[in-house]
């Protein structure tokens, strides 16, 4: 990831934008989630968990 300094841009501002662009592009997240291994069964159970959570929370 390259992010140039902007005319008057400060060092602040600069890494402000830098740790957006991170975010944004997902790299931090796909890094986090490689730390620990989860099956597909695994990670396909949790989505449902968390679908019928949502779907129960505004059924109320």
């Amino acid at each position: 990831m390259k992010v140039e300094l902007r005319d008057s841009e400060s060092f602040d501002a600069l890494l402000r934008r830098f740790t957006k662009s991170i975010e944004r592009s997902g790299i931090i997240r796909e890094h986090r989630r490689g730390l620990r291994f989860i099956s597909v069964q695994e990670e396909t159970r949790a989505k449902h968990r968390k679908a019928e959570r949502r779907r129960r929370r505004n059924a109320s």
